[in-house]
């Protein structure tokens, strides 16, 4: 790329906290699944607002409970979010989510639905969404660096192509934009196996390397091993991957590395849906191999684009973060190019280098911050899938 990356610009918002947006949702974000119908309503009323509907956020607790409000918390604080309607059964925790959400200055409302009930809860929570909606779409884009944008990766339906050609051009991407202050993530902890060692390896401190260390053991002693039949041959590669010409999951490790490039390294270890906290750099989050449960997390810790490489063929997006679709499979861009948004089939045919894939990719970031619609937002897709520890109470 002739352009110099440490001055490359986008268009996009600048929040209240100074990080930068790429969207300009107005959120209608429920506390729990007892709340979903009533911010669905309201979103049904106000055009230009995104209700989040999920599945938890009652009687949990302990761990489960603090992870269930970080990822609320972060949903809503994330730059690509505008302002925040919340809505709760109970007024207690509806005025945790948002309060957390306030701490980064954008406009934020909290509704609860006991001594109220659901018509006077929407009623209310229509008035003030219209409000907010009025009030971002007046917003205007500014130039921002590339370099100030928050951009998280994951894989899915892996196959023979994906440590071949669309890994391998996230990974250049990040050699090239985490120098100039990128923050980057990567994750799937359980997708790490056989190939721990080399990731440990890939930390830029002993440090960071030994908290990377007692994540994965503790994912393979406290959720592998523990529930586990006789092996991960069920879920680990999943039958997508076997088809694709994985047969182990080491290999599918081995490929998976290739999104972290040839001279990155981490910084830092987090736990699922942590805000990043050492300043620019590339991290491991500790997270679920599910497509949508990893996408969730990771733009609930603060990412606005996602750059995700697949071989077979993967639909998954995100209500809140444009999910970019990158493939080198010649089968998979001939029979869903209506999901790919980067083709690098030319690596394998050797048309194309992994640095020129790699150059298409940060072109395709910069387009999506600019507002080109990715696949993904273009079909509709908007999954959105909470991580839970353990049962509720």
């Amino acid at each position: 790329m002739t352009q110099d990356l440490a001055s490359r610009t986008v268009s996009a918002w600048r929040r209240e906290n100074g990080r930068v947006g790429v969207r300009n949702h107005v959120v209608i974000l429920p506390v729990d699944d007892i709340s979903n119908a009533a911010c669905e309503a309201v979103a049904n009323n106000i055009k230009g607002t995104l209700a989040i509907p999920h599945a938890y956020g009652r009687l949990q607790f302990g761990e489960d409970l603090e992870l269930h409000f970080r990822t609320m918390i972060g949903t809503g604080a994330n730059p690509n979010v505008a302002a925040v309607v919340v809505i709760g059964i109970e007024p207690e925790w509806t005025r945790v989510i948002a309060d957390g959400i306030a701490e980064t200055g954008k406009p934020v409302a909290a509704f609860s639905i006991e001594q109220n009930g659901d018509l006077e809860t929407i009623r209310k929570a229509s008035w003030k969404a219209k409000e907010f909606v009025h009030w971002a779409t007046e917003l205007q884009k500014e130039e921002c660096k590339l370099s100030e944008l928050w951009v998280s990766t994951k894989c899915g339906e892996s196959d023979t192509t994906t440590g071949l050609s669309s890994c391998p051009t996230v990974g250049n991407m990040y050699d090239k934009l985490v120098p100039h202050g990128l923050y980057g993530v990567f994750g799937e902890t359980s997708e790490i196996t056989g190939a721990e060692h080399i990731c440990k390896r890939r930390a830029a401190t002993p440090e960071a390397g030994e908290k990377f260390m007692k994540i994965f053991q503790a994912y393979q002693d406290e959720v592998i091993f523990a529930h586990q039949t006789d092996d991960l041959s069920d879920s680990q590669p999943t039958k997508g991957n076997i088809l694709g010409g994985l047969s182990t999951i080491e290999e599918k490790a081995l490929g998976n590395l290739e999104k972290i490039g040839r001279t990155s390294t981490y910084i830092d270890a987090m736990g699922p849906a942590e805000e990043p906290k050492k300043g620019p750099g590339l991290y491991f989050m500790d997270t679920s191999s599910a497509a949508a449960e990893c996408v969730t997390l990771m733009a609930a810790a603060g990412y606005v684009i996602h750059t995700f490489p697949t071989g077979q063929g993967n639909v998954v997006g995100n209500p809140i973060v444009p999910v970019i679709k990158i493939s080198g499979n010649p089968r998979t861009l001939r029979t869903m190019s209506e999901h790919i948004d980067v083709d690098v089939t030319g690596v394998l045919t050797r048309e194309q280098t992994i640095d020129q894939a790699g150059d298409a990719l940060i072109e395709m970031i910069v387009r999506t911050a600019n507002g080109r619609h990715t696949a993904a937002e273009a079909l509709g897709h908007r999954e959105f899938s909470m991580t839970k520890l353990y049962r509720s109470a």
